[in-house]
């Protein structure tokens, strides 16, 4: 094992966990320099108390505070050294991070806000703390027992799992805590790199492990590892590895997945290599009869059992006809086959899957643990996962459920948020998330797929960066679209779609639908917030990332009408300022962190002028036909196509003639979009590809510009049709 830099943190996060110490009793000052840390590096303090007054605070939150699951190596860096400077410090500072387990954005704190926590809960904290580094110099009986009471204290507080304790153990005393986050419990009991013999003696990792049995793995797990039989040696070692470990698979099955599935929607809008969790809703066999069995043994279960081993199966259609030829020939089975196929290649460990019994009624929630896996020693319900069911009970639901043993019910937001409301507080706050590791996505990649020069792309991010807010407008076809996301994702470093949300404006939009208002609802009208509210109070929780709102076609809405007292709000100076809400006795901001795209389109000319008061509140960025960018140049060079070459000079020509008349203009003119991802046609398809572009989308446009001037649609049509031929 190559061991350079990767265990330098050790010497800093001990000094460091020693010196916090010394703030048990004086926590008035401790929270004056956690103030003074984002202060002094710029950086948005994190939402640490609901009305950010912070009142109190634990050590291990303060650990958190630089390590966060997205936090960027920048940010991270200057907090640490600020760190360094602010309580004296004198051990060096880590230069590498790798394998040190991190907290979840969305549930940084140790504790909850102050409305919502027991009066002694916080010190538990700092008693754990305590008790914790005494044990470390000294692993005594007495010790023991006196960290092992403050353990089980703290882990069953609301909030509190295994991930979130051990690691905040590890953290402050490596060489004496095991960290049991996702990874490390993976590599341990699945991966195996460890033992057979070794896995079947330890205590089986549950929700909220004791104290007795957490030791009992750090007692048998560390004695094997200063074994030979080891090559790791130690608790350090072993996080590093099953980091490294992880990493390389999630590599291979990112790769294995982009190679087989279709990514032509995703690649359209830079999504394509991005893994999101999905939501599930699941009958566990009819009238939910293996309920109890799936709930005892930690599994999902489907049958088709005739059919075999579902990865057998290369397509939907292929395990359709096979339940064909087994089972009743005269049904279709289309749904079944869905099913069957997104259980064993589309569901993956971290979605969260509700059990349901009818069309009303759900009787569990749990996390995905496990891929597919056919259990051919059982006697029927041979296909199965493992799941972490975190919530058994029943709740009744207005909506009715899908008929379909297994949906993927993602994309119905209010069906998800109302069965989530049934679990709101409760058990899956506990649950630790499987980590995602997002693609990264840089300045490079941005000028690879975007056919602008490397100064206009400068000039664009630093238009964002300073004004906050952007409209990118254009004519049709310049890649107005294509390019948001994509400015959004170089400039946070990696694909998170979870920090970029795109809408669009329409005539209809309103501040009910961007803010808050209310919504029809069974007992008459309720309050419901806005995909704007919702969207800016995930960004103030995670202030450390850039969060980018994106507007497709934002000159179509009322933008007054829409924004509403957030107006003011939108200019760059106001971000996290406070404005009384118009529905709601509460005050709300646009966080700092919070970045809006807009696009639209020049060439509208149903609609009116954006607000003169929202336009200077807004930069403005002309988006132009990219045909001589060297980008655009070498993709035409690599399609290597005749017929292509001459409809682009056409084009050329053509948007000469746009230019120069009088109704038209420079906005009208044809971009290049028009003419991208040709490259994915097959070269026999290529001629139909084409003509199908000239005479569903060209011309149509043409006859839209050019109206009321029959000759000139003639004359631009037969030009069009003639560099094809």
């Amino acid at each position: 094992m190559n061991n350079i830099n990767q265990f330098d943190w050790i010497d800093f996060y001990k000094e460091f966990a020693n010196t916090l110490l010394q703030y048990k009793n004086n926590r008035g000052i401790l929270i004056e320099k956690v103030e003074k840390i984002y202060e002094l590096t710029c950086i948005y303090m994190p939402t640490l108390e609901r009305n950010r007054k912070l009142i109190d605070i634990d050590p291990f939150t303060i650990f958190g505070l630089f390590n966060k699951s997205s936090m960027t190596i920048d940010n991270r860096n200057k907090i640490i050294s600020t760190v360094a400077n602010l309580f004296d410090i004198k051990a060096p500072i880590p230069t590498s991070f790798d394998g040190i387990p991190l907290l979840n954005n969305q549930n940084a704190t140790y504790y909850y806000f102050i409305d919502e926590r027991d009066e002694d809960d916080i010190d538990t904290l700092w008693a754990l703390y305590e008790s914790a580094l005494i044990y470390a110099n000294d692993s005594s009986s007495k010790n023991t027992l006196t960290l092992s009471r403050y353990f089980d204290l703290v882990i069953n507080k609301k909030g509190n799992g295994n991930s979130k304790i051990t690691m905040g153990l590890y953290w402050i005393a490596p060489t004496h805590f095991l960290n049991l986050d996702q990874r490390n419990t993976w590599y341990i009991y699945e991966s195996g790199e460890i033992p057979n013999d070794l896995v079947k003696s330890l205590p089986m990792v549950e929700d909220k492990i004791p104290s007795s049995k957490y030791f009992e793995i750090v007692d048998k797990l560390g004695a094997f590892l200063r074994s030979d039989q080891s090559e790791l040696k130690n608790f350090m070692e072993l996080s590093f590895e099953a980091w490294r470990y992880s990493e390389e698979v999630n590599r291979q099955k990112r790769a294995e997945k982009k190679q087989s599935k279709n990514r032509a929607k995703g690649a359209a809008l830079a999504d394509d290599d991005i893994e999101t969790i999905h939501y599930w809703i699941y009958s566990p066999g009819k009238g939910a009869k293996i309920w109890d069995e799936c709930y005892d043994n930690n599994i999902m279960a489907i049958g088709w059992d005739a059919i075999g081993d579902l990865r057998g199966y290369n397509s939907k259609d292929e395990i359709k006809q096979v339940m064909n030829k087994y089972y009743d020939p005269s049904r279709s089975y289309i749904h079944s086959a869905c099913a069957t196929w997104e259980f064993a290649n589309e569901m993956k460990p971290g979605d969260i899957v509700f059990a349901k019994n009818g069309m009303h009624l759900i009787i569990g929630r749990g996390v995905v643990k496990s891929d597919y896996i056919y259990d051919s020693e059982r006697k029927e319900f041979k296909n199965i996962r493992k799941v972490d069911w975190t919530d058994r009970g029943e709740w009744e639901c207005s909506r009715q459920s899908p008929m379909k043993t297994l949906t993927d019910i993602t994309s119905y937001t209010d069906y998800v948020d109302q069965l989530n409301l049934f679990f709101e507080g409760e058990a899956l706050d506990d649950i630790e998330t499987v980590e995602t590791v997002y693609p990264q996505y840089n300045k490079a990649k941005f000028l690879e797929s975007v056919y602008i020069d490397e100064k206009s792309y400068n000039t664009l991010v630093s238009l964002v960066e300073t004004k906050k807010n952007v409209i990118l407008q254009g004519a049709p076809g310049v890649g107005k679209t294509f390019a948001a996301k994509r400015l959004a994702y170089s400039m946070m470093g990696v694909k998170n779609q979870n920090r970029v949300m795109m809408v669009q404006f329409h005539q209809s939009y309103s501040y009910e639908d961007f803010i808050m208002g209310f919504r029809p609802s069974e007992n008459g009208f309720e309050l419901k917030h806005g995909v704007f509210y919702d969207f800016c109070k995930m960004a103030e929780i995670d202030s450390d990332n850039a969060y980018f709102f994106i507007i497709d076609e934002i000159n179509r809405g009322n933008l007054s009408k829409i924004f509403g007292e957030l107006f003011m709000l939108l200019e760059s100076d106001k971000r996290g300022v406070e404005l009384q809400l118009l529905y709601a006795d509460e005050k709300f901001s646009i966080p700092e962190n919070v970045y809006i795209i807009g696009m639209m389109n020049t060439a509208d000319r149903s609609l009116a002028m954006l607000d003169y008061a929202l336009r200077r509140r807004f930069a403005f960025y002309e988006l132009e036909p990219a045909f001589e960018s060297d980008g655009f140049k070498e993709y035409q060079h690599k399609l290597n196509n005749a017929k292509f070459d001459k409809l682009i000079e056409c084009i050329k020509n053509l948007n000469l003639i746009i230019k120069k008349d009088e109704t038209l203009g420079t906005g009208f003119c044809l971009g290049h979009s028009y003419f991208c991802d040709l490259d994915q046609v097959e070269d026999n398809e290529l001629d139909l590809a084409l003509t199908r572009l000239v005479e569903f989308e060209l011309i149509p446009l043409l006859k839209e510009y050019w109206f009321d001037d029959t000759d000139m649609v003639i004359e631009w049509s037969n030009n069009l049709r003639s560099a094809i031929q």
